[in-house]
């Protein structure tokens, strides 16, 4: 009976290791698309609908949407133009972990949305983000969800807030 486990058990570790190639052969990006298009599409700010598991986290300012916020924000005392700006500029500095790809039409000039990878295993996750004009200020709209798993550990949440640390140190300027 030992043998017959160990034969097992050596199967199963080749088998393991013949997984572990094909999926870095391929790549996590064809992998992964199994799963679904790795852009999962743009959201209705005014009717925002939150995947209903722990894979996802929403950042807004007080006033921009109807949906409740995980994390509230205050208004952005500078016009939607210039924060929209602001938000491309923290993006493209390089801030978010993983590969970051733009892939809306550009038709929304307050609007964006990203499919970030991250870095090690190249889970697609969407990130959406809008500007929205509030009483002479801006809204911000930040919405990371996750396309694989029920929980992201976190991981949706902390690229949203590396987004609203950087826009508040202002190191980072708009071109």
């Amino acid at each position: 009976m030992g043998k017959v486990l160990k034969i097992a058990a050596a199967s199963v570790g080749i088998l393991g290791v013949a997984a572990i190639g094909a999926f870095w052969a391929l790549g996590p990006a064809k992998v992964w698309r199994v799963a679904g298009d790795p852009d999962q599409g743009s959201v209705d700010w005014d009717h925002l609908e939150r995947s209903g598991t722990p894979n996802d986290s929403f950042v807004g300012s007080v006033g921009a949407c109807a949906t409740p916020a995980d994390i509230t924000l205050s208004a952005y005392n500078e016009p939607p133009d210039a924060l929209i700006g602001r938000v491309d500029a923290v993006i493209r500095s390089g801030i978010l972990s993983g590969d970051v790809q733009r892939v809306d039409d550009g038709q929304d000039r307050l609007a964006r949305r990203y499919v970030v990878r991250t870095p090690t295993m190249g889970f697609p996750d969407t990130l959406n983000v809008a500007v929205r004009a509030i009483d002479g200020q801006s809204g911000l709209l930040l919405y990371s969800r996750s396309l694989l798993g029920r929980s992201d550990l976190g991981a949706n949440e902390k690229r949203l807030m590396r987004i609203v640390e950087a826009l508040r140190d202002k190191a980072i300027a708009s071109d």
